[in-house]
């Protein structure tokens, strides 16, 4: 069945309304949101802290009670301010964002949309103007001339604007008067820049909206890929790199960046609106009109700073995400939540209304026995088992090569110390040893042993070389020491 222009023209302006911009204006409770949003949303202000939000509305709806405006429900909504808030959030008029670790909200492009629909529809009357159609005009023209590509046509056109340019330069240089336009044109030039910069916070708010969803989009389209890890690095780390590029939005406020992107840009377009209300015809425009017209340098230089934010944070959003992306686990926990879902499509066939099931609160933990729970004592849990007391002959010792990799010879060591006299050089004794008795653990256990029996020692340097049971040998050094042969005797 074919669709007639009224069925299409009737679809097409239901579908217009559940834009949230028209929601809003059309909305039980439109003036109160414009108002309330108008207030605290400014040129300068484009984000505020969640908690000061709600602090501000609440005191905007006490001001109005307070002024009998909540005599009609139909005026002022019933609730908290944060209350409020949340719906403004739900419906798309209000977006949540963190700021340097802090939880902000920002207009949406539709709830801005609204305010400068508002604003104009409240702001006087709408004429055409001389100015405004000369913008037309020269948008078309500007427009024709881009699109044309003959190159004798556009030759012919730099011409004549140049001849032009140069008979007024002439006429200037030999005495001509400046003719300025009357105080009505210039007003009406004025009227036009306010009303072509109207749009621009809105414009810059779709572009920072549509690179957040663009970036959703990867994320998701991230999670739910399955090839190799590299390829999938190369792939979502150049989109994130070109992440401008990937809207048109994007591509189009790159174009407009080039334009007013440098810093140099805004300051000179902020001396000229300075330089302009300084003029005689800046005293015939309305108090918002002058606000609005020194607010558009600042109004730019947010809206860029928005966008730019907006890429950064996508950028990084999204290389984050490449990096952690692991295809394996994300799969097990797909698998994890299928295996839910179907666990629970299976109780709900044989479940009753009113029937319950425990949540898993803890996830069950390996039974590893037990463990110490304090490390205050020290003593074993148990006492050990008695040796066992056999006759020495049943003692089965090591073999010759593994006893010589094992501790110092303390029995050797000892009868070789009681030969040397009362005392004895430690390490002159360490080197005319046997070299049986000159391992590394051997120097250990002789000072050990002269440790024991008492010892002195010196401020000169005394270097051995010990000898390892594979031959093998290795240099030590350490302060002179002079040792007693026997435990010296304490007297009382």
């Amino acid at each position: 069945m074919s669709t007639t222009r009224a069925e299409a023209a009737y679809r097409r302006s239901a579908a217009a309304f559940r834009n949230p911009m028209l929601g809003l204006l059309h909305g039980r409770y439109a003036p109160f949101v414009v108002a309330v949003l108008s207030v605290v949303f400014t040129a300068d202000r484009a984000t505020v802290a969640v908690s000061d939000a709600h602090a501000e509305i609440a005191e905007v709806i006490d001001q109005l009670r307070g002024a009998g405006y909540d005599h009609d429900e139909r005026r002022i909504p019933s609730g908290t301010a944060r209350e409020i808030c949340r719906y403004w959030v739900k419906v798309g008029w209000l977006v949540p964002q963190i700021e340097d670790d802090v939880e902000v909200y920002r207009l949406s492009a539709q709830a801005v949309g609204a305010l400068e629909v508002a604003g104009r529809a409240g702001g006087g009357r709408t004429r055409v103007s001389q100015s405004r159609v000369r913008t037309l005009l020269e948008s078309v023209d500007r427009l024709s001339v881009d699109a044309d590509d003959d190159r004798d046509a556009r030759i012919a056109r730099l011409r004549a604007d140049r001849d032009q340019l140069d008979a007024e330069i002439v006429r200037l240089e030999g005495g001509g008067d400046v003719e300025p336009l009357d105080e009505e044109q210039l007003l009406e030039e004025a009227e036009n820049i306010l009303h072509l910069a109207r749009e621009l916070p809105a414009d810059f708010s779709r572009v920072a909206e549509s690179i957040n969803a663009m970036q959703r989009d990867v994320v998701t389209a991230l999670r739910q890929d399955v090839r190799p890890t590299g390829e999938v690095l190369r792939e979502y780390l150049q989109r994130g790199q070109h992440i401008m590029q990937a809207t048109p939005e994007g591509r189009a406020f790159a174009g407009a960046l080039r334009l007013i992107g440098e810093p140099e840009h805004i300051d000179h377009l902020a001396d000229q609106l300075h330089t302009l209300m300084a003029k005689p015809f800046a005293r015939l425009l309305a108090v918002e009109q002058r606000a609005d017209l020194r607010a558009i340098s600042r109004r730019v230089e947010l809206g860029v700073e928005e966008v730019l934010t907006a890429q950064r944070r996508a950028s990084h959003v999204i290389t984050a995400q490449v990096r952690t992306h692991d295809p394996i686990r994300d799969r097990q926990v797909d698998d994890l939540l299928r295996d839910v879902m179907a666990g629970l499509q299976t109780w709900m066939q044989t479940s009753r209304p009113g029937d319950r099931i425990d949540p898993l609160r803890s996830f069950p933990v390996a039974d590893v026995g037990h463990l110490r729970q304090s490390l205050s004592d020290i003593r074993p849990p148990g006492a050990p088992d008695k040796l066992t007391e056999v006759d020495g002959d049943a003692v089965d010792f090591l073999d010759a090569d593994e006893r010589s990799w094992g501790g110092p010879h303390y029995v050797e060591l000892e009868r070789y110390v009681a030969g040397l006299g009362d005392t004895f050089d430690l390490g002159a004794a360490f080197e005319d040893g046997p070299a049986a008795n000159r391992r590394p653990v051997d120097l250990l256990g002789l000072l050990e042993i002269a440790h024991r029996n008492g010892m002195t020692e010196g401020d000169d340097v005394t270097i051995v070389e010990a000898l390892r049971p594979d031959g093998t040998r290795r240099r030590f050094a350490f302060g002179s020491v002079t040792a007693r042969t026997t435990k010296e005797q304490s007297v009382d």
